[in-house]
């Protein structure tokens, strides 16, 4: 088995990213940590996927399948000197204050990586735009756009996807306003075109892929958030689009979109001659709002092409999957069950599978247990065996180094497929709505699990916990919806079946688990064994019993109970 890594990213068009893909040979399947592109070879053609997105072709030529070594090799010198040219409307000047230098005449070469075969080596002139830890994106002037190899766009190895381009040129507070665009030449004609005959400071920034990773949210936010007001100028396409939610989630009341009207970017603007047209536009953005109508044929054609309604993870559990299908995206599912029915083993069991089994980014916010037990829990389902204490791992004979390297494997490639987070107790449903957003926008995750709404409801306070948990139920579900995640949610009822305060959330979700257990049968079978019941199925509509899961007090993990086949009724209560 080879596995290859720090390549480029084979969608250079929409990553950029020079160092972050590796490719299995063996597998024929690849994956770039940068954008979270995974590939595969089929019928000798690169194909691939993003999130849980359509798989597409990576072009329609052999050199698609060619994922090209861009970074300049040892056997070439790095240039010296170079000069701050001006191009496409942009002064030289600018290109100075940006570090924008044109080298002449740099000797390049262009392997193929799975071969280590030259594929082709020349010399061209270079545009080097630098980033705030001094790694460059490139540009060769003298290979077109389209050239064979993706030769005409490059980083270097080493370049990190986590930082702004002009992010050090301005610093924390410098101005009221911020402004970002996609790409280095659009950052530097917009703040050329702002600062003209102005005397105040105009940060301007810009991001370093079409779809930057989580990593540049994380480490940049703060920045960000010193500024008042977030001006996006950004193409009107679906990338485009995506930054815009993201941004909006993490800075939901400082986030403007410019219309560009019929320009692509601020570099078509500026080299039409239409400065006054862009400051005009960047006047008049308007707050990002991700409500709007859909009307005409195009919008309707547009919505069904790019959304996939319902969409589901499978469980591990036969029996669910039959009448529930899966796990559900664009929504809430809410688990309600007694004290002592097992909840936090089968949420700890989901949450592995998906994470490990479907590779789904999972988050959790468990708010009755300490990072530890959480971690231990995903090494329990890793290896089959109790690790849930350091006494429990010894006396199974697992060591503490296995329980690290269990935990590892649930992390994933990234260390990121599973995380868990906190809120502040102040200000619960905020806060538990704002660390949702984080998950999703800077982890990319794609299912939460909240354990549980009851204390939610304690943290806001009795008198007020009715009201907190429905105005969070409202935007859990908006949320769900917009950004196509699925959200799980715990909810402890009495022993009549009676919830406290989370009434409106159940009625928010679109599908109810119930959950019951004989806690005092005299048969210990019966005893450890928990039944699952779908009464709200919005999705597809059929309800009735959902499986049985057992618990195995030795392995401290629940499986699947199976037994005779229990019949299934629609929302009619019909059999």
């Amino acid at each position: 088995m080879t596995e290859t890594i720090h390549l480029p990213c084979p969608d250079e068009q929409e990553c950029g990213s020079s160092d972050a893909y590796s490719f299995n040979d063996t597998k024929g399947q690849g994956y770039c940590h940068a954008c979270e592109l995974k590939t595969w070879l089929h019928n000798d053609e690169l194909w691939a996927k993003r999130g849980s997105g359509k798989g597409y072709k990576l072009g329609d030529n052999s050199s698609a399948v060619q994922v090209v070594e861009d970074f300049t090799p040892k056997d070439i010198k790095e240039p010296t000197g170079g000069e701050f040219v001006g191009m496409r409307g942009i002064i030289s000047s600018t290109m100075e204050k940006f570090g924008t230098k044109t080298f002449s005449k740099v000797p390049y070469k262009i392997y193929d990586p799975r071969t280590n075969a030259l594929l082709e080596e020349g010399v061209s002139d270079e545009v080097r735009a630098y980033y705030p830890s001094g790694k460059y994106k490139g540009r060769r002037i003298d290979l077109p756009k389209d050239h064979a190899y993706n030769g005409h766009f490059y980083t270097p190895k080493g370049f990190r996807t986590d930082e702004l381009f002009g992010m050090s040129l301005f610093p924390v507070n410098a101005s009221r306003i911020v402004t970002i665009t996609e790409g280095e030449l659009d950052a530097m004609s917009a703040w050329q075109m702002l600062s003209q005959g102005s005397t105040y400071v105009n940060p301007v920034v810009s991001l370093p892929s079409a779809t930057p990773s989580g990593k540049l949210w994380e480490k940049c936010k703060g920045w960000l958030d010193s500024f008042e007001k977030i001006i996006l100028s950004v193409d009107n396409d679906t990338a485009g689009a995506k930054v815009a939610e993201t941004m909006f989630d993490l800075f939901p009341t400082k986030v403007y979109m410019m219309d560009h009207g019929k320009h692509k970017d601020a570099n078509d603007f500026l080299q039409a001659g239409d400065q006054k047209a862009y400051k005009s536009a960047w006047w008049g953005a308007r707050k990002y709002s991700p409500a709007g109508f859909t009307a005409g044929v195009d919008a309707w054609m547009s919505a069904i092409d790019g959304e996939d309604p319902y969409e589901y993870t499978p469980t591990p559990i036969e029996a669910y999957n039959k009448i529930g299908k899966g796990l559900v995206k664009g929504g809430i599912t809410v688990v309600k069950a007694p004290p002592g029915t097992g909840k936090s083993s089968y949420l700890r069991m989901l949450m592995h599978f998906l994470a490990v089994k479907q590779d789904k980014v999972t988050a959790a916010l468990m708010m009755e247990e300490v990072k530890s037990v959480t971690g231990r829990a995903m090494a329990t389902y890793q290896l089959g065996t109790n690790v849930k204490t350091k006494e429990d791992a010894g006396f199974n004979g697992v060591s503490e180094d296995q329980v690290k390297d269990a935990i590892k494997e649930v992390l994933g490639p990234t260390g990121e497929r599973f995380v868990s987070f906190d809120i502040n107790p102040q200000d619960p449903v905020e806060d538990t709505l704002k660390q949702c957003k984080y998950a999703i926008s800077v982890y990319n995750a794609e299912y939460i699990f909240i354990d549980h709404l009851q204390r939610l409801a304690y943290l806001s306070g009795t008198d007020g916990a009715t009201a907190a948990l429905t105005e969070l139920g409202v935007k859990l579900t908006e949320l769900a919806k917009r950004r196509n995640v699925g959200i799980i949610c715990i909810s402890h009822v009495n022993n009549d079946g009676k919830t406290k305060y989370a009434s409106s959330i159940e009625e928010e979700a679109i599908v109810l688990i119930e959950m019951s257990r004989d806690k005092k049968s005299e048969d210990i079978q019966e005893r450890n064994t928990t039944y699952l019941e779908i009464t709200k199925n919005r999705p597809y509509a059929l309800t009735g019993p959902a499986g049985m899961l057992t618990y195995d007090v030795e392995t401290d993990m629940v499986t699947e109970r199976l037994g005779p086949r229990e019949p299934v009724t629609n929302n009619k209560g019909d059999f």
